[in-house]
């Protein structure tokens, strides 16, 4: 009876207990998991420097209650193109996704891939896209919940020969990001080749397409510096650029508590449209720099020529404009809200000061053509405004300073103090003999001078002449002193030297 009464107790206490060690077990589990997809590789910017600290930053924020585990590469399956989709149906619960790859889709936010309309900053695209979103665009992405939309960093073109001029681009086979950009190659007189990137390095090796319209975070991972060695930016502006899209399933959002919520749509809107732009510029000053030192030239349109180029795709814009009316949109309105937009945020200062290269080809407006040139090569007065990119910093033209110090000699012949000039130019014999000729002429009575100038140089500028008179009665004496002639025949050569 003991027995059953003491296993009865054991196995009370046993329940009692357990629902607790439960709860202290799942006090450290997160409550909520989400599956955030994208197409960058685990060791691109995006994932490394953007989304993986955005992750870790909300799961701190929400004391470990939720957790986001990345998938990067598309190892959920499907094509960058696929990515939306998977956040509206709930195959991901986070997306960065490319709204520009199903075109005619999303036509509102196709504003910010005009030609010449982004800012050169992502840092300002962005803030100023999401601003932009929150006018605009609510009723195109209304099947998820948008947590944030940036711009990628400015494009360049990247071609085997500069380009200078809009007659440079003419007849080039380019490849292009956006349709937008395609139309922008069109109004230029170049051949847009749209194609998946993975595909570029291929097509640029087999010599398929002449270059590429493509931002600079593509450099490094498409390898396109060591086949294309001269790159165009331009000043201010950028002539294409790709908008992105931070989207959660809608149904993932709601199910989180208001606490939680609260959480997540802090770390949202301009903070990470602000996190995305600065690490779009990082890496886009990073990489132009190490191009930059690898000997490749990289022109910079200034803004006069920039806005020559701007005229020739200003059909773009029209053609845009007519779109938009069909589609019952007030485009007019949209594109005076990105300016003003874009205006807001120009200020902003760079998420971290970068030293672009000194070595820097600014190429001119536009101008006639000129002569063949080797890349790296300062021009004539049309191009003066052109450096080369190997060239050295103009810092090292003060070096000449050295020479400066040849006026020296000057002062010694009219002070009379060779003793500056004797440890350089001859040996102490014939220096002590110069100011003999020069005092000479000055004071007749010099038998005596020549003596104590010889016997110690700083005598004539220490000692008055009242010192060198005293010693007049022994004469006889100091006379013999001139009997070193030779000393006296070499001040005419010691004096001719620096005449």
């Amino acid at each position: 009876m003991r027995v059953a009464r003491r296993t009865f107790l054991a196995s009370t206490f046993a329940a009692l207990a357990s629902p607790a060690v439960l709860r202290w077990a799942r006090a450290d589990a997160p409550a909520f998991t989400l599956k955030l997809h994208h197409a960058f590789s685990a060791v691109s910017s995006v994932h490394d420097k953007f989304l993986s600290p955005w992750a870790r930053k909300v799961e701190a924020d929400s004391g470990g209650r939720i957790r986001i585990d990345l998938f990067p590469s598309m190892q959920l399956g499907g094509g960058p193109a696929a990515l939306f989709d998977q956040a509206r149906d709930g195959d991901a619960d986070i997306v960065w996704a490319v709204p520009g790859l199903t075109p005619n889709r999303f036509p509102k936010i196709e504003t910010f891939e005009l030609p010449f309309l982004p800012a050169r900053r992502a840092l300002v695209s962005s803030k100023a896209l999401q601003d932009f979103a929150a006018l605009y665009l609510k009723d195109e992405f209304n099947e998820v919940q948008p947590l944030a939309f940036s711009c990628s960093d400015r494009s360049a073109v990247h071609a085997y020969a500069p380009v200078r001029t809009i007659e440079d681009i003419k007849g080039l086979k380019l490849h292009v990001q956006t349709r937008l950009g395609a139309e922008a190659m069109h109004a230029l007189g170049a051949n847009p080749v749209p194609m998946p990137s993975g595909q570029l390095t291929v097509a640029l090796t087999q010599r398929v397409v002449d270059g590429c319209v493509d931002p600079w975070h593509m450099v490094p991972p498409l390898r396109l510096n060591d086949v294309l060695k001269t790159h165009t930016e331009f000043s201010e502006l950028s002539l294409s650029s790709r908008t992105y899209v931070l989207a959660m399933n809608k149904s993932a959002y709601d199910r989180l508590p208001r606490e939680l919520k609260a959480v997540l749509d802090a770390n949202s809107g301009q903070f990470a449209a602000g996190m995305a732009g600065a690490m779009w510029d990082v890496q886009a000053n990073a990489v132009a720099a190490d191009v930059a030192e690898r000997g490749d030239v990289i022109v910079t349109l200034l803004p006069e020529a920039v806005a020559h180029w701007r005229r020739e795709t200003e059909p773009v814009i029209g053609t845009w404009l007519k779109e938009m009316k069909e589609k019952k949109i007030d485009g007019g309105k949209m594109l005076a809200s990105a300016h003003a937009l874009l205006a807001k945020y120009a200020s902003l200062p760079e998420p971290q000061p970068s030293q672009m290269p000194p070595s820097q080809e600014v190429a001119a407006p536009e101008s006639p053509p000129q002569p063949p040139r080797s890349a790296g090569v300062t021009t004539t007065k049309p191009q003066a405004d052109v450096t080369a990119v190997p060239s050295p910093p103009p810092a090292a033209k003060p070096a000449p300073s050295p020479p400066v110090a040849k006026p020296a000699p000057p002062p010694h012949l009219a002070t009379g103090t060779p003793t500056a000039a004797s440890p350089t130019v001859a040996p102490p014999a014939p220096v002590a003999a110069p100011p003999v000729p020069v005092v000479k002429p000055v004071t007749p009575p010099t038998p005596a001078v020549a003596a104590p100038v010889a016997t110690a140089p700083s005598a004539p500028v220490a000692v008055p002449p009242a010192a060198v008179i005293t010693p007049v009665p022994p004469a006889p004496t100091p006379m013999p002193a001139p009997a070193s002639p030779p000393a006296v025949a070499a001040p005419p050569k010691a004096l001719n030297i620096p005449l």
